[in-house]
């Protein structure tokens, strides 16, 4: 069982005095030294215990120290050596002063004392020793030096001090605390160490204190008072952290590849463990063509970029985040920037004061949160200048010291280095998004077949890639759908993927069916990694140490409104949703195809029919992988987002990207098209099976004829009439049976098709003067907004497209001229 041992109040005379001089409290200890009873003094001025003439001089401070005569109850005069604290206003109680004194009578302890033999009364290492009752019973030189100190009253001796508390010695709640610790070292017969900070000496720097206490035990083992020896540790707790910021800003600055979050993490990390106020102001590049200098000359424009204060809101600051100043050559800013080193001052020594004069509202500033010193820190990185970092104290009261400058260009240094690879991020990103921009389209075409809607969001940490999409209109009101994704980020990504995106409207225009385009662009694909130096592996993945490969994967489909038929095909591309009216979305079965790249490889391609309002939805992987989702391809979180749909695209867009992306943006790129399609009716085609006979043309002509009057279409009738003449007789006479006529119109275009079992293509050619022929063609160029061929199973097929609204314009002003 543990003994607990009391303390002895009475061992101390102690009293408090208020601070109007009133008795406020008296106890046992000066009852004895005095005489007088607790009730005979309470609530009467101290000053009537003072004997004779003599007073007590006026404290100059918070303690005081010195001997007296002080009046007994018997009449006699005590000479009394006193220590007092003055105790300032806490709570519910003013403020007072601790007044106290070692009552006589002490015996001398034994030669065989433990306690008088313990420590090492001249050791350079402060030494006390406390007995039973926890009071001094001997220290050394060196504890007498650390206790003037703390208590900032030189000259107290042992011989002052024996017999008084710690707590009464010191009077600081550090004080009792270590008290406390001391009783724990008593009771318990454990050694502890405790640590404390105190502000002492004339800079008002705090120190920092740890004291060891260990129990002192006699012969026979019993505990018989606390040693405790005391060192200062400020110097070796100063580097322990200044290597814990050093260590903090290289954990917490850099965490994003944003500017300004970057110099944000820098204020963040200076406040308050280096700095009361910091304010990052930088360099505007664009006012140095782009990049920053690697000196500069006063004046300087600075962009304020970032700030943080110990006090919320940051009220020490003149400007806001985002604010522009000029800084003369004068400011510490403009200072530290052109002579590329630290500048520090202080208030004191007036190294402010043709800058403050000149700034008004920052000389408001330092005088009303009492800023005392403040450093300009230059931000540099590989020989560049990009802003400045200034520090000030107001909280504090010790100023920067050589070594906090020492710190804070460590910590700026490395917030240097990542403010600029964020700056060069943040240019080479900006620069990909304008390249990406400039190769996606604005705007999808309006098209008969279908209605579509699209989004790209760009990758949030790596910036943008290689995602395109496009919708191309083909002949025949048909149109393709195409979504593809080359391999990497940055800009040699956007840049395989615009020439990727042009070859595939190259190859459309020819009216490739998906598979074959797929194979001609595969081959693309392998010379495009060919002239980088890259390489893929059998399986797609790149090769090491091959930088330049080009890989992609695609989905390419076809749409067309007179069959309500879509045939498709993919490399590599993950498989489109399909979301039939009134039913549910569902994954299509595709052949997957190799990614394109690798080549020498087969694509397949599937046909299959889509009723009118049929959804399709084709996307890039982006949508679908994501870190935050565990690396997990998320198909039945899209699938789920596509069963609310209600009719719109736009909205439909937006939603499947609220709902399956993280709010920061994923690591890589994200493209979405949604396609919804339409159906022409039958009512809108008409088709005619041509016999081989030149003599038939014009019964053909007439029937076409009539058939646009039942179409309304009476203004294009004429150039209709011949186009249609032109082509039937060039298959007449060069195509191979059967011969087939289709009309198709809708409301902005009249489509004429001739097919035949010929394939070869027809081209234009230049007739000499005398030719009979040869000039078919080119009327048909002339006549119509464009016209082309495509080859079929069966064998070719020759088209031309006539606008209806310009021939409708063009009959209204004939009209008009007529009338």
């Amino acid at each position: 069982m543990s003994r607990v041992y009391p303390f002895d109040d009475a061992a101390t005379a102690r009293a408090v005095v208020a601070d109007d001089g009133t008795l406020v409290e008296w106890n046992e200890g000066a009852r004895r030294l005095l005489g007088h009873p607790a009730d005979a003094v309470l609530g009467r001025p101290a000053a009537e215990l003072l004997a004779g003439p003599d007073r007590a001089p006026a404290p100059s401070g918070p303690r005081w120290q010195g001997t007296v005569g002080l009046r007994h109850r018997d009449g006699r005069t005590v000479s009394v050596w006193l220590l007092a604290h003055h105790r300032p206003r806490r709570d519910d109680h003013g403020g007072d002063w601790l007044v106290v004194t070692p009552l006589p009578g002490e015996e001398p302890p034994p030669e065989d004392d433990a306690l008088a033999t313990a420590g090492l009364i001249q050791s350079p290492c402060a030494v006390a020793v406390y007995d039973e009752r926890l009071r001094l019973r001997r220290m050394n030189d060196a504890m007498a030096k650390v206790l003037g100190v703390t208590v900032e009253m030189m000259g107290l001796t042992e011989e002052r001090l024996r017999g008084l508390r710690l707590a009464e010695i010191g009077g600081k709640p550090q004080s009792e605390h270590l008290e406390q610790r001391m009783l724990q070292v008593l009771t318990t017969g454990q050694a502890q160490d405790a640590e404390s900070d105190m502000y002492t000496g004339d800079d008002r720097r705090a120190h920092a204190w740890r004291a060891r206490m260990a129990p002192v035990v006699d012969s026979e083992g019993r505990v018989r008072g606390v040693s405790m020896a005391v060192h200062d540790v400020t110097e070796s707790r100063r580097a322990r952290q200044r290597l814990q910021l050093v260590n903090e800003a290289s954990l917490r600055i850099g965490s994003t590849l944003d500017v300004t979050r970057t110099a944000q993490e820098l204020a963040d990390v200076c406040v308050p463990v280096l700095a009361d106020f910091v304010t990052i102001d930088l360099l505007d590049p664009q006012e140095y063509g782009g990049e920053p200098p690697a000196r500069v000359t006063a004046p300087v424009r600075l962009r304020r970029t970032a700030q943080q204060s110990v006090l919320p809101g940051v009220p020490e600051a003149v400007g806001a985040p985002g604010e522009s100043e000029a800084y003369p050559a004068f400011s510490p800013q403009a200072d530290a920037l052109t002579v590329g080193r630290t500048i520090r001052t202080t208030m004191a020594e007036g190294d402010l004061h043709q800058w403050l004069t000149w700034h008004t509202a920052r000389r408001e500033r330092v005088r009303q949160f009492a800023i005392h010193s403040a450093m300009a820190v230059p931000i540099q990185a590989r020989g560049l200048t990009l802003g400045v970092a200034v520090l000030a104290r107001h909280r504090r009261p010790d100023p920067f010291t050589a070594d906090d400058m020492l710190l804070a260009e460590e910590v700026t240094a490395r917030a240097a280095v990542c403010i600029d690879n964020a700056r060069r991020y943040s240019r080479e990103r900006e620069t990909a998004l304008a390249l990406q921009r400039s190769l996606l389209p604005r705007s999808l075409p309006s098209t008969a077949a279908l209605d579509a809607s699209s989004r790209y969001l760009p990758a949030a940490r790596a910036g943008v890639g290689g995602d395109w999409f496009d919708v191309i209109p083909l002949s025949g009101t048909r149109v393709a759908m195409v979504v593809g994704d080359v391999v990497g980020h940055g800009i040699q990504a956007s840049a395989a993927m615009g020439r990727l995106r042009t070859a595939v409207r190259t190859l459309a225009d020819i009216d490739l069916a998906p598979d074959e385009l797929l194979t001609h662009l595969d081959d693309l694909v392998v010379r495009l990694s060919e002239e980088s130096g890259g390489a893929f592996a059998p399986g797609g993945d790149a090769v090491e140490d091959s930088p330049g490969e080009v890989g992609a994967t695609c989905l390419y489909a076809v749409y067309d409104p007179v069959s309500r038929r879509c045939t498709l095909a993919r490399a590599g591309h993950p498989a489109p949703v399909l979301l039939r009216p009134g039913g549910e979305p569902e994954m299509l079965d595709l052949p997957a195809g190799p990614p394109l790249g690798l080549g020498g490889l087969p694509f397949e391609s599937t046909e299959l029919e889509l009723p009118e309002g049929t959804v399709l939805a084709l996307y890039t992987d982006g949508l679908l992988w994501s870190r935050e989702r565990t690396g997990q391809s998320d198909g039945r979180s899209l699938l789920q987002s596509l069963r609310t749909y209600e009719g719109s695209l736009d909205a439909t867009c937006d939603r499947v990207l609220h709902t399956l992306l993280p709010p920061g943006g994923t690591a890589d790129d994200v493209a979405l098209l949604l396609a919804r399609t339409r159906g022409l009716p039958a009512s809108q085609v008409a088709t005619w099976d041509i016999p081989a006979d030149p003599a038939l043309v014009a019964p053909i002509r007439k029937q076409v004829g009539e058939q646009l009057d039942r179409w309304s279409l009476t203004l294009v009738g004429f150039t209709a009439e011949l186009v249609v003449s032109e082509l039937v007789t060039n298959a007449i006479r060069y195509g191979s049976r059967p011969i087939r006529l289709r009309l198709i119109h809708d409301a902005a275009t009249l489509i004429v098709e001739v097919s035949d079992t010929n394939a070869t293509a027809p081209h234009l050619r230049r007739a000499r003067t005398f030719d009979e022929g040869g000039r078919g063609l080119l009327l048909v160029a002339q006549l119509t907004q464009r016209w082309g061929s495509r080859h079929t199973p069966e064998g070719k097929t020759i088209w031309a497209e006539l606008g209806l609204l310009e021939e409708a314009v063009a009959g209204a002003i004939g009209g008009g001229v007529g009338q």
